[in-house]
């Protein structure tokens, strides 16, 4: 007979035994560790995984959530059993989360107004909450520092500054123009919120103005460059846009440029004594700093590490610049913007900072200098110590015309910025040439005395009646002293002595197109007419052999002349060559346009030689070899302090 009684029995132990296994456990694998801890409504588009702990201890969850955001916020509030970090920093988090949602409805309404007020409202709000979990809970955020909750709530308050910052300068810019070119103070009235600001300092104002636009550096990727520099700390990165372009015809009496595209970091501040007066005020003060001058910043007598990025100003410089095609046309002499040289201040002028004065090369442009100068922004080092001056200039005119001029330009730009010539950025600057750069800076780092005017008066026979004339015109050109700020010099690539390649098929049809500026044209016209003997019948037509490319030929007078002019005895100088030409001994190499033979130079403190073509200056060995020397010069700087 079946015994029933046993069978319940059985079924019954059985369902208590499974009934009592409400937990079992599982392994997380390497890959899901990370998002699972640090996972959140920015980087996964779902809430953290503090945000639904949070949730579910006051009786809710995420799915309810995002239903009704608002509930959700309201049951934060009003709940006693979390702790006012849980609740800011998750508060905090779901704000981000609505604006996030507004911004995606938007696509659908552009137009929509209304959806536009709600959204910045909504990341102002998503910033307060977090200021607030930074500075007004019971711990400090040194006290945190190892978190990745505070790390998390830091990420909400500079995504959330930056997305309120962008859209009320937006909105604003035009009542913001008025009040700056007036008071140089702002207050807008996006109501329920009251922001305000000054900009007497570099917050949103610039020589007076304001910015075209303000660009979240977040939002740019950049190819051509290596990497990109930034420094983690508080606030939003920004990038203040003042021109369209920075190839345009300039004020002929200021040859230098402050950057058109600062680096600014923007803070908001909430004021308030307590939590509670945080939260309930609408009132919001807007602070922007130089990151290149301020790395790190007061709040509420606690300092914090200022964010910031280098890299996204000087990449949009560059994208922006038109370089590449001007480049050309001024070396055929069809450049409507670039007649002079031109100094590119990269960074906002730092009289603290000492310069480093880049010189490009032949039918080239600042471009030239891409990774060299990123990397050299992106070393901390560094960048506290040194300012880059980029020299952009006409590489059609003769070397004795650019020697002259961007000498005059560089110490307008000084004289400029430092009348006195006394502070730290006028001293023991650092000259850095690629190819014709190279050449140009050897030149000014050299003392010519009457080397190269008794050279001229050699090679010509030149009357005495002539001879008072033509050193009129010619003196400027030909008798110069080594410039008295640079004190150490990094020539990569440069034909000091000239380049069989100038005399090529191609280099001598390119030199054929060249054309020189009017102003310069008569200028070489009358000293090809006091050099020529009228006498003397078999002459060569002279102006035709001044240009850049023939004064580059290992033929050229002037430039195997100059050659030989000693360099100041305060500069040490290094110099970085090329190799494209493998299997042949190094006394007899070349990078493919220029000869080891003409790059080196004796008496050089260092010497390099990487296998490279004649673009040499963008390979990572010569960076290195170039932070390599910048750091020993700032080493010997600081020791000499001592």
């Amino acid at each position: 007979m079946f015994n029933f009684t046993l069978l319940a029995t059985t079924t019954l132990l059985a369902l208590s035994v499974s009934g009592c296994a409400m937990v079992s456990v599982g392994s997380v694998s390497s890959e899901d560790y990370l998002s699972a801890r640090r996972g959140d409504v920015l980087t996964t588009g779902q809430l953290s995984a503090s945000a639904r702990t949070a949730l579910q201890v006051v009786g809710t969850n995420e799915g309810r959530c995002n239903t009704n955001i608002s509930e959700c916020r309201k049951l934060l509030i009003a709940s006693i059993g979390i702790s006012d970090e849980q609740r800011l920093s998750t508060i905090s988090e779901l704000w981000l989360q609505e604006a996030l949602q507004n911004e995606e409805a938007q696509k659908l309404e552009p137009a929509n107004d209304a959806l536009k007020a709600a959204t910045l409202s909504a990341y102002l709000e998503s910033a307060k909450h977090a200021y607030a979990y930074l500075f007004f809970t019971g711990r400090t955020p040194d006290l945190r520092a190892l978190e990745d909750r505070q790390a998390q709530v830091r990420d909400y308050y500079n995504f959330s500054t930056q997305q309120a910052v962008v859209g009320l300068f937006n909105r604003y810019r035009d009542q913001l123009e008025q009040s700056v070119s007036q008071e140089k103070t702002y207050l807008l009235d996006f109501a329920p919120w009251q922001v305000s600001g000054n900009t007497a300092g570099i917050s949103l104002s610039h020589k007076g103005q304001l910015p075209n636009e303000l660009l979240a550096a977040s939002s740019l990727t950049f190819k051509g460059l290596r990497n990109q520099y930034r420094r983690d700390g508080l606030g939003a990165e920004l990038v203040a846009v003042f021109a369209d372009s920075v190839v345009k015809r300039e004020d002929e009496n200021k040859p230098w440029s402050e950057t058109p595209f600062p680096s600014v970091t923007v803070m908001l501040h909430f004021p308030g004594n307590s939590v509670e007066s945080v939260l309930e005020g609408k009132r919001v003060e807007l602070q922007g700093f130089d990151p290149h001058r301020n790395s790190s910043v007061d709040v509420r007598g606690i300092r914090v590490p200022l964010a910031a990025n280098f890299t996204s100003g000087y990449g949009l410089w560059l994208a922006r610049s038109g370089f590449a095609q001007e480049s050309l046309l001024s070396l055929i002499g069809r450049s409507e913007t670039l007649d002079k040289p031109r100094i590119y201040l990269m960074q906002p002028f730092d009289p603290n900072r000492r310069v480093i004065l880049m010189l490009h090369g032949l039918a080239s442009s600042p471009e030239a200098w891409v990774n060299v100068a990123n990397e050299v922004l992106g070393d901390e080092e560094l960048r506290q110590n040194f300012q880059i001056w980029q020299v952009y200039y006409p590489t059609n005119l003769p070397l004795p015309f650019n020697n002259r001029e961007i000498r005059e330009a560089v110490n307008a730009t000084l004289k400029n910025f430092d009348p006195q010539g006394k502070r730290r950025a006028s001293t023991e600057m650092v000259l850095i040439g690629h190819s014709m750069g190279g050449v140009l800076a050897r030149l000014m780092v050299s003392n010519s005395g009457d080397q190269l005017w008794e050279s001229v008066l050699d090679r010509y026979n030149i009357s005495e009646q002539r001879e008072e004339r033509l050193r009129q015109k010619i003196e400027p050109f030909v008798i110069f002293d080594a410039m008295p700020q640079p004190t150490r010099a990094i020539f990569i690539a440069a034909p000091h002595r000239g380049t069989p390649y100038a005399e090529n098929r191609f280099a001598r049809f390119v030199s054929g197109l060249i054309r020189l500026p009017a102003t310069v044209l008569s200028r070489v016209t009358e000293i090809g007419q006091l050099l020529v003997n009228p006498n003397e019948a078999s002459n060569e037509p002279l102006v035709d052999s001044f240009n850049s490319i023939k004064n580059l030929s290992d033929q050229d007078p002037f430039v195997r002349e100059s050659s030989k002019l000693p360099i100041s005895s305060k500069v040490t100088y290094h110099s970085i060559m090329g190799n494209d030409t493998p299997g042949v001994i190094l006394e007899a190499s070349s990078d493919g346009v220029v000869p080891y033979a003409s790059a080196k130079l004796e008496g050089a403190a260092s010497e390099l030689v990487v296998n490279s073509w004649h673009s040499v200056q963008e390979t990572p060995e010569a960076i290195v070899e170039v932070r390599r020397i910048l750091h020993e010069h700032l080493n010997r700087l600081q020791e000499s302090q001592r």
